[in-house]
C-alpha cells in the first residue's frame, strides 16, 4: 500500500525583522543550561534549568562556554541577548532551524549558523539534522541546540581532563575545536553513507529489479541532497572566518582555521562524489531492467520467428476455397506436419 505524502504548508509568516519565531519540530519544555568555566588552573561546571544560572559565571582570565538547549523556550532566549546585547536579527536568527550555514561580523563578538549532523543513537540507520548557533565574544561562547544530544563529549571529556591546549587558549580556539568536532563528525556521517552506497550499488547489480531497490535509490537521493544542503555552504562561513580580524582572534588560530578548511573541502568532496554515485545508480537500474527486458524479448522474437510460417502455412490451408488439391491428397496430413516440424 502506498503511503501518501504528506503536504507542506509553504505560507510564511510576515513578521517584523527581529521577531523570534521558532519554526523547529524538537520541542524542550525546559530550557537546559550547561555552563563551562575553565583556565589552565580553573574549572567549573554548572548544570541547570535556570537560564540566569549561565550569567554568573564570567570572569577576566577565564573562557566561559554556555550551551543552551531548547530553542523553543523563547523568553529565555531574550534574556539571552539582553545579558550579552545581542543584536535582534541575531536572536532571530538563532531560532530560525531553516537558515543555512552563515557568519556575521559584529562590533563586540561574531555569530555563526550551521548544522549538526549525528546517528540517533537508538537507531543508527536515522540521521539527526540539528540547527545550531555560536556567538563568541571577549572571553565566552555560547551556543545554542534545539534539544539534548550533541558531537561535543570529547571535547567536554578534553577540557575537563586539561588535554592539548584548549585549557591554555581562548575562547577562538573554543569556537574552532567546536566546530571541528561537528565538521569530524561530518565525516563520520559521510563515510556511513558511503557504505549504504555501496551496498545498493551491489543490491543493483547483483538482485533482480524491484520496487524496494528502486525506492532505496529515491531514499538515499533525498538524504544526499539534504546532507549537501546542510553542509556545503560552511565551506565559505570557515573560510570567511579565517579573514576575519578581532580583538579576540588570535594569529594561531588562523592557522586551525586553515586546516578546518582544507577538511571541510574534503568532506564536501566526499559529498559531491556520493552524490554522482546515487544520480548514476538510478541510471544503473533503468540500464539493467533494459538489459533484461532486452533478453526477454530475444527469446520472444525466437519464438515468433519459429511460428510465423507455420501460422502462414495453417492459414493456406484454412482456407475455405473448394478446390485445393493438396486437401484431397490421401496423406497430405501427415506431410504437412513433415514440413512444419
Amino acid at each position: 500500500m502506498k503511503h501518501k505524502r504528506k503536504k507542506k504548508s509553504y505560507r510564511t509568516k510576515n513578521l517584523p525583522p527581529g521577531t523570534l519565531d521558532y519554526r523547529g519540530k524538537k520541542l524542550s519544555a525546559i530550557t537546559h543550561v550547561d555552563v563551562i568555566n575553565y583556565s589552565p588552573t580553573v574549572y567549573n561546571v554548572i548544570n541547570s534549568q535556570n537560564i540566569e544560572d549561565a550569567f554568573n559565571l564570567k570572569e577576566k582570565d577565564t573562557v566561559t562556554w554556555i550551551n543552551i538547549n531548547g530553542l523553543n523556550n523563547l523568553k529565555d532566549i531574550e534574556k539571552v541577548g539582553q545579558h550579552y546585547s545581542l543584536h535582534p536579527l541575531t536572536l532571530e536568527d538563532i531560532v530560525n532551524t531553516q537558515h543555512r550555514p552563515k557568519l556575521d561580523e559584529f562590533d563586540r563578538y561574531l555569530f555563526l549558523v550551521f548544522k549538526m549532523l549525528y546517528h540517533d543513537p537508538k537507531n543508527e540507520d536515522e540521521l539527526i539534522y540539528e540547527h545550531m548557533s555560536m556567538v563568541v565574544g571577549q572571553g565566552f561562547v555560547i551556543t545554542f541546540q534545539e534539544a539534548d544530544g550533541d558531537v561535543f563529549d570529547d571535547l567536554r571529556e578534553r577540557i575537563s581532563n586539561g588535554k592539548g591546549r584548549i585549557r591554555s587558549s581562548g575562547a577562538d580556539y573554543l569556537m574552532y575545536a567546536i566546530l571541528d568536532a561537528a565538521v569530524d563528525n561530518y565525516l563520520s556521517v559521510i563515510e556511513s553513507f558511503g557504505d549504504k552506497v555501496e551496498d545498493l550499488e551491489d543490491a543493483v547489480f547483483n538482485g533482480e529489479p524491484n520496487n524496494d531497490i528502486s525506492n532505496l535509490i529515491q531514499i538515499h537521493k533525498r538524504e544526499i541532497l539534504k546532507i549537501r544542503r546542510s553542509i556545503v555552504p560552511l565551506r565559505e562561513v570557515i573560510n570567511r572566518l579565517d579573514k576575519v580580524e578581532c580583538d579576540f582572534m588570535e594569529e594561531k588560530t588562523h592557522n586551525f582555521l586553515r586546516d578546518l578548511h582544507d577538511h571541510i573541502i574534503q568532506v564536501n568532496e566526499n559529498i559531491e562524489l556520493y552524490r554522482e554515485m546515487v544520480w548514476g545508480l538510478m541510471d544503473m537500474y533503468m540500464t539493467i531492467i533494459s538489459n533484461k527486458m532486452n533478453e526477454v524479448m530475444k527469446v520472444l522474437t525466437i519464438i515468433a520467428t519459429i511460428f510465423i510460417p507455420l501460422t502462414f502455412i495453417a492459414g493456406i490451408y484454412g482456407m475455405n476455397f473448394d478446390n485445393i488439391p493438396e486437401l484431397h491428397y490421401k496423406y497430405s496430413y501427415f506431410i504437412l506436419w513433415g514440413v512444419m516440424i
